[in-house]
């Protein structure tokens, strides 16, 4: 990719161990902080919701901590979607083991998905790029992108059982169910085209302009309007899409479109998984998403840049989805995660005699997400694994425990390893790494992984090496 993306996933927990204190996500995160020292538990309040403990930095360049009852991972910084969707993988791993580990994986799960049937709340799959202070923000070129983002799910949607309706754990009697399947888990909470805040009146475009990094150089372009996926492909192609398209934003080469309704759009693609998926224009005419999709994908084919192999993979993988919803579903099983799932959810429901209103249904739903390998219905159905993507320049590091190379995240890894070895005061963020009172590290440009020398930390110790190996 020509820019750094991460992604921030926060886990549904299911258990049996209800009344247990502390809960199962918190269970998970001291132990991994404290007895498998992933990391460094932040040891300062961050807000007001993010107490000391509450969670911390990881030697892979990530993050683990709960938020609001859910444990979150959050990647680490990452120049290649190879590396994007192994330091993803890798906080799935950690999070199952750690359920392992404490002898409670028959007991509890985590699930890797974006909605609670039960109540009808959720949580999401936030996504973050870098982008330039200076990107052409322009009215078309907002419109433009608002287009893309309303109708992105209908190619890597994670799909779902029903609709927000009347939430189950308030009225069962009442509860109506208009749409048996849907195309995207997060459509019918997203409410409007543009909003700063994350948890009410959720927006296609996330307006915070938190860069985490030179503000003078950088923008932090947040999404969270995307499903959590299950399948590598429709992980790499989400993000490797919208970063093509981000590309275009920058060179001031957005196509000239824009909806009528962004937001509306979004929902008419989602209850409709059989399609025509017939959108409105802000002119008026009527074009389909499959249409538009292909519009932008012609624009970044002509984009006049420098090719990078993602960037060729992510135009291979999004023409193969194009064709596939043009002509045969079928061929996208494996992956596109809303095509599997109903295919997988519709087997079992014409061989049981089930309806989609069936509660078992809402189950098998979750279970399509289950970090669990051995319960993970999403396994079900040959897929090409990450391995086999063939995304370029796939290395052998272990992201569990290594930071990407190439990224402000190794940088940063290879400073917490030393103050992991002495005792020091510390504060840890995203774009510095404060030592003691007098120690001070920038992060401010995501690019640059060298690990400073010594000479320039004299908040530790002189007999420590700070070296990149």
């Amino acid at each position: 990719m020509r820019r750094i993306a991460g992604l921030e996933t926060e886990y549904g927990c299911l258990s049996q161990r209800t009344m247990e204190t502390p809960p199962v996500p918190e269970r998970v995160r001291d132990h991994l902080f404290y007895r498998e020292r992933i990391g460094l538990m932040d040891v300062h309040d961050r807000d007001y919701d993010e107490p000391a403990g509450n969670g911390g930095f990881l030697f892979n360049g990530g993050r683990l901590y709960v938020d609001m009852g859910h444990i979150e991972y959050c990647t680490a910084e990452c120049l290649r979607l190879r590396d994007l969707l192994a330091s993803d993988q890798a906080g799935e791993r950690l999070l199952q083991q750690g359920l392992i580990d404490l002898g409670i994986a028959g007991e509890a799960s985590f699930i890797k998905n974006n909605i609670d049937h039960y109540t009808g709340a959720t949580f999401g799959c936030h996504e973050n790029y870098l982008l330039g202070r200076d990107a052409p923000l322009t009215q078309g070129n907002v419109d433009a992108l608002l287009a893309f983002l309303a109708i992105r799910g209908l190619m890597v949607g994670a799909g779902r059982v029903g609709t927000v309706m009347v939430p189950r754990g308030i009225d069962r009697g009442a509860r109506t169910r208009v749409l048996p399947f849907q195309v995207m888990q997060r459509a019918d909470y997203i409410q409007t085209e543009i909003y700063e805040w994350v948890q009410f009146n959720r927006a296609l475009i996330n307006a915070r302009d938190e860069p985490l990094g030179d503000p003078c150089r950088f923008r932090r372009f947040h999404l969270l309007l995307g499903d959590s996926n299950m399948l590598p492909f429709s992980q790499a192609l989400k993000v490797g899409s919208t970063s093509l398209v981000l590309d275009l934003l920058e060179a001031d080469r957005m196509p000239h479109v824009a909806l009528a309704d962004p937001v509306r759009a979004m929902h008419q693609v989602s209850h409709c998984p059989d399609g025509p998926w017939l959108i409105e224009l802000s002119d008026g005419r009527r074009w389909t998403a499959v249409e538009l999709l292909e519009h932008f994908l012609v624009a970044v084919s002509r984009l006049d840049l420098e090719e990078d192999p993602d960037s060729v993979w992510t135009r291979l993988a999004w023409e193969e989805v194009l064709r596939g919803l043009r002509e045969d579903n079928d061929a996208l099983l494996g992956k596109v995660d809303w095509i599997t799932k109903r295919h997988l959810l519709d087997l079992f429901r014409t061989q049981e005699g089930v309806r989609w209103d069936d509660p078992w249904m809402e189950s098998l739903d979750l279970e399509y997400h289950n970090l669990d390998e051995t319960r993970r219905l999403a396994g079900l159905i040959p897929h090409p694994s990450l391995e086999e993507l063939g995304l370029p320049g796939l290395g052998e590091e272990d992201l569990r425990l290594e930071a990407p190379r190439n990224t402000r995240a190794y940088a940063r890894s290879q400073l917490m390893k030393r103050l992991a070895a002495g005792k020091f005061s510390y504060v840890i963020d995203w774009d510095y790494v404060q030592v003691g009172n007098s120690g001070y590290y920038a992060l401010e440009d995501p690019f640059v992984s060298a690990v400073p020398p010594k000479a320039e930390l004299p908040g530790l110790c002189e007999d420590l090496e700070l070296r990149s190996k």
